[in-house]
């Protein structure tokens, strides 16, 4: 049985996790503008008294918690903020770190294992914050903060153990592995 338009929309917003352009949504879906504004509107509508909230900012979309739950929510990120950053945290951030910041991708390369929860335990103690990527500006890139070199008690990056060799070898593994990637054809151009 396959999904409604709705309730696909929902996944691609939950399995996402991040505000997503609208653009992207019409081209991943493959539908016209007009079809999503309806699958929007039914999707606020059924989302109402679940505990979730579809967000639309300008030319976004997000799946996010009801306001109306923001209580327990704020309870479960302090208890998570009472946490130790743990192994997959500290692993993140030195990456991050290292590479002059990284995209969840770049961070997953290098751990070999999904960092999703690592970079989110990260963002919410405010030790990276987000930006867009500049070489696709489809994907975040995160980047540390003055408050992580704060709480890894260091003033500079450069002052991390082994600095210039881990991030020489980071450099070089890194152009390795793109001069291996297979060049793609280019994609069909698709008309929204």
């Amino acid at each position: 049985m396959a999904l409604s338009l709705p309730h696909t929309l929902q996944a691609l917003l939950f399995a996402a996790g991040e505000p997503m352009p609208k653009k992207r949504v019409l081209s991943l879906l493959e539908i016209p503008a007009d079809m999503l504004d309806a699958a929007v509107a039914e999707l606020r509508e059924h989302l109402s008294n679940t505990g979730l909230a579809l967000i639309e900012a300008n030319d976004e979309l997000e799946l996010r918690t009801d306001p109306e739950a923001s209580a327990i929510v704020e309870k479960l990120r302090q208890s998570e903020l009472s946490r130790d950053l743990g192994k997959a945290g500290l692993e993140a951030l030195a990456i991050i770190l290292y590479q002059d910041g990284a995209t969840r991708g770049d961070v997953d390369w290098v751990r070999g294992v999904n960092s999703t929860a690592a970079i989110r335990s990260l963002l919410m103690r405010g030790l990276v914050e987000r930006s867009t990527d500049t070489a696709d500006k489809r994907r975040a890139r995160y980047t540390a903060t003055v408050d992580a070199l704060a709480h890894l008690g260091i003033s500079r990056k450069e002052e991390l153990p082994n600095y210039a060799e881990v991030k020489a070898a980071l450099t070089s593994r890194h152009a390795a592995n793109v001069e291996a990637e297979p060049e793609l054809p280019a994609a069909e151009p698709t008309s929204v």
